[in-house]
């Protein structure tokens, strides 16, 4: 498959959550291909999540400036989509719709509107809603190289 891959908060959080064991390593391998393939996309949402999981759950948790400094590697290495108010009123329609909570609806709704057709994520709702495809990139038989090249 060829086109972009919306990055979930999981798969960030996971690769510097050094006490996930496998899913750390393939958090890591991910998102090694994502990145210099420049596939990934990421959210403002995400960005911020991954901030505030990252300097608060993790264990030893990341330094402000370490998550700051983090951030700032994402959002050169990746495209970045911002959150409108039309994507508020689409993952509000979504979560209504499809019983999502409305974090996650969030995440749908703004690869739905950008055009973005998976989600890696370990948070999957259903195989597709509306034509946006989620994929577990945590279960045994993925590969991302199948995914990208």
């Amino acid at each position: 498959m060829t086109g972009e891959v919306f990055i979930d908060t999981n798969l960030l959080v996971y690769a510097y959550d050094h006490t996930a064991g496998e899913k750390h390593a393939k958090a890591n391998e991910i998102l090694d291909v994502l990145l210099h393939t420049g596939r990934g996309v990421l959210s403002a949402q995400v960005l911020a999540e991954f901030f505030r999981v990252s300097t608060s759950k993790l264990s030893p948790p990341l330094t402000k400036r370490e998550a700051y400094n983090r951030v700032a590697n994402l959002i050169k290495a990746c495209k970045v989509l911002d959150v409108t108010s039309l994507i508020v009123l689409e993952a509000a329609r979504a979560a209504a719709e499809y019983d999502l909570a409305y974090w996650d609806a969030q995440i749908w709704a703004t690869a739905k509107l950008n055009q973005v057709p998976v989600i890696f994520t370990e948070d999957v709702p259903a195989p597709s809603i509306e034509g946006i495809r989620y994929v577990n990139p945590f279960v045994a038989e993925f590969n991302v190289k199948e995914w990208v090249w």
